[in-house]
């Protein structure tokens, strides 16, 4: 039997989902999605072998386009990725193997990392063996370049340097009468607090006589700003920097985390808190969770420190993969207060608008602990997590002074 036959054979033994009630068919999306998965690593392999065959001839990548009726730019990421997973990447390549991590998400592990010596390739990919099962894309992205600075944090300072130098305005003609402008690799902190307050700004015009949607408010307010209007109600916009003391006093290089965006270079984090227009804000965390404890709020009332403490603890929207910053998202409660939920910390969380309108749709339950970490059920069962990610790595526990070593 040949490998068409074999895959014929498989698909044969899949039931007709006509035939399948709701949970069934969740379960089987994810079956295939595993089975997928791991033809795709055959898929890799199957490119790497090619490459090696032809010993890196950059025509491997024409070749992978026509056969695989792909564009020029994603058939190279593809051959990227083979030779990776091959290579540098063996612990990604199993979790295909396993069903764990789809093509997608291994290709942007081989992108977050390939900037890595192939001994920092291997230490990264050994560091993410834990991190990537069941996530989506961008948090795959996340993982694998907090872990390539963590395994190579000169480097990535090198990296980041560049890549800012490299800023660029771009304008792309469309048809009908429209076009788009972008800054590609602008400094991460402004492009953040430029959407933020963008997004403010659309919000605060969507009035109930506005036809406009909030996307085409956004667009209008962007270029409103642009041509030197005021866009909307104007005010400074906040971003959530996340950076171990230590990292701030320049005591070690653990990379920081930018609210929205993900992990950063210490030395990037470092010039931003040092900005002038800079607020530090005293946060307690648990030594052995990283989890917040405390916000200092000494200029809030307590209602306006309540929302604050969530944004801060959540840094982005809660649902398990959605990266919206706190700062756009509504505070909400996990049990409705119509149905005995609690004004208080241990019952906020940040949605977005998608997902708070999400949570009351029927069948969705949202169950949240004081430490907080969410559980969502689904309408057919299913169930995940969302835990508010540590502002530093948990500590291990010391033993009483008093208490006898251990033999």
């Amino acid at each position: 039997m040949d490998t068409s036959e074999a895959f014929v054979a498989l698909l044969k033994e899949i039931p007709d989902p006509r035939t399948l009630d709701d949970k069934d068919c969740v379960a089987l999306a994810q079956a295939v999605s595993a089975d997928i998965a791991r033809l795709e690593a055959v898929r890799f392999r199957a490119i790497a072998q090619l490459s090696r065959h032809r010993e890196g001839a950059r025509s491997v990548t024409q070749e992978v386009a026509f056969a695989l009726s792909l564009v020029d730019n994603h058939a190279g990421a593809m051959v990227a990725t083979a030779e990776a997973l091959t290579s540098r990447l063996p612990h990604t390549l199993g979790l295909m193997d396993q069903g764990k991590v789809s093509g997608f998400g291994a290709m942007k592990v081989a992108a977050a990392t390939a900037w890595l010596s192939d001994e920092n390739a291997l230490a990264a990919d050994a560091l993410l063996e834990d991190r990537l099962a069941d996530k989506n894309s961008e948090q795959i992205r996340k993982a694998a370049s907090h872990a390539a600075n963590t395994v190579d944090p000169e480097g990535a300072d090198k990296r980041t340097e560049h890549h800012r130098e490299g800023r660029r305005l771009t304008v792309r003609q469309g048809e009908a009468g429209v076009a788009s402008i972008e800054v590609e690799d602008g400094p991460v902190e402004k492009v953040t607090a430029a959407h933020v307050r963008i997004d403010r700004e659309a919000r605060a015009l969507k009035t109930g006589g506005e036809t406009r949607t909030l996307d085409q408010l956004r667009a209008d307010v962007a270029l409103d700003l642009l041509l030197g209007g005021q866009g909307g109600k104007t005010e400074r916009a906040e971003v959530f920097l996340y950076m171990d003391l230590f990292t701030y006093l320049g005591s070690n290089d653990d990379p920081a985390e930018l609210a929205g965006h993900g992990h950063i270079p210490s030395s990037l984090a470092r010039e931003i808190a040092a900005g002038s227009d800079t607020v530090l804000r005293r946060i307690i965390t648990d030594p052995l969770s990283g989890q917040v404890l405390d916000l200092g709020r000494d200029r809030y009332r307590p209602t306006a420190g309540q929302s604050e403490f969530v944004r801060v603890r959540d840094r982005e929207c809660r649902r398990p993969g959605c990266h919206r910053p706190a700062q756009a998202c509504d505070i909400d409660h996990s049990v409705p207060w119509q149905f005995g939920g609690h004004t208080d910390t241990d019952d906020l969380i940040d949605l977005c608008r998608r997902d708070h309108r999400l949570k009351d749709e029927p069948g969705w339950i949202y169950r949240l602990t004081s430490d907080g970490a969410l559980t969502i059920t689904t309408p057919t069962g299913q169930t995940y997590d969302s835990t508010p990610p540590p502002l530093h790595e948990p500590r291990p526990k010391t033993p009483p002074v008093d208490e006898p070593p251990p033999f």
